[in-house]
């Protein structure tokens, strides 16, 4: 794998984007019920012969909003990726770690599914941006925790492991995150983190624990990408330090790439530039290695 990481900084070719005519979409496949939850999930594939390396990606919203119809990777659609844009159970609806079950359950019904969709799911890659690069990151460092695999959905004999994680300017540790805060980013953080804890993280440091990245980096997680805005006023970019730090102290793969001037989210962070830096960091892992 690190040979494979290595890779990452070789420059490829670009590609221009797909027009409609060259995708081909499925809305709102349910891959789990819970109680009168239906979960669902977005497939975005290529037209064009499969099959195809295939990306999670989470939204984000404050882990209270947003949904699977916001999907800013269509541009790696050219690249030949399927991008599977995923629900889950907001916070108002169910507390942590209610979403990282729901994000598990979905890989694991696409593992299972993998033929009908004609998907290579060997090794899968998960991205997300905000609360939802806070949980694509949990997720994937996080394969095979039983605190947090959940038994949702029916295909509890696959497995939930990531093999690369792609984290947008998302939360990484509930410990730090609100003293490294502006006044701004304070407003908005600690409402959305009471939703999400039903308490601060102060008041249940495990839970907080629990649902921090950081804490549970180890020697065998997948190689990461961080991409974060340095003027970043909601999550201060302290955040992708910390978790660039602990992935240096396990010797993991990991990249941080700064946008000087981003601030949280927008146009600059799915530009040609980042979708082409996307796929530099995924070829290696999702299609040279498979086919090795």
């Amino acid at each position: 794998m690190k040979s494979a990481f290595l890779l990452f900084a070789c420059s490829l070719m670009l590609l221009s984007p797909l027009t409609a005519a060259e995708v081909q979409i499925q809305k709102d496949i349910e891959y789990a019920h819970v109680g009168e939850h239906s979960l669902r999930l977005d497939l975005h594939r290529p037209a064009k012969d499969g099959p195809y390396p295939l990306i999670v990606w989470v939204h984000g919203g404050a882990w209270r909003a947003g949904s699977k119809d916001s999907m800013p990777l269509a541009d790696l659609l050219s690249k030949g990726y399927a991008i599977a844009s995923v629900d889950y159970r907001l916070s108002p609806v169910a507390p942590f770690p209610a979403q990282v079950h729901d994000i598990k359950a979905a890989i694991r019904y696409l593992r299972a599914n993998s033929k009908t969709y004609n998907l290579r799911t060997e090794k899968i890659a998960i991205a997300g941006s905000s609360a939802g690069g806070h949980l694509a990151a949990l997720v994937g460092v996080t394969n095979g925790d039983n605190k947090l695999e959940g038994t949702v959905g029916d295909h509890l004999d696959q497995s939930s492991e990531v093999a690369a994680i792609i984290d947008l300017y998302g939360p990484t540790n509930f410990l730090t995150i609100l003293k490294q805060s502006t006044p701004h980013g304070l407003g908005v953080r600690i409402p959305a983190l009471q939703l999400l804890l039903r308490k601060q993280p102060e008041d249940d440091p495990i839970l907080a624990k629990l649902a921090s990245p950081v804490s549970h980096v180890d020697r065998e997680d997948p190689p990461l990408l961080l991409i974060h805005g340095v003027q970043d006023p909601q999550v201060p970019i302290s955040q992708s330090l910390e978790l660039h730090g602990v992935y240096q102290q396990k010797g993991r793969p990991v990249h941080l790439h700064m946008i000087y001037d981003g601030v949280h989210g927008g146009p600059p962070f799915y530009d040609s530039q980042r979708i082409d830096l996307m796929d530099r960091f995924l070829t290696p892992i999702l299609i040279e290695d498979t086919d090795s």
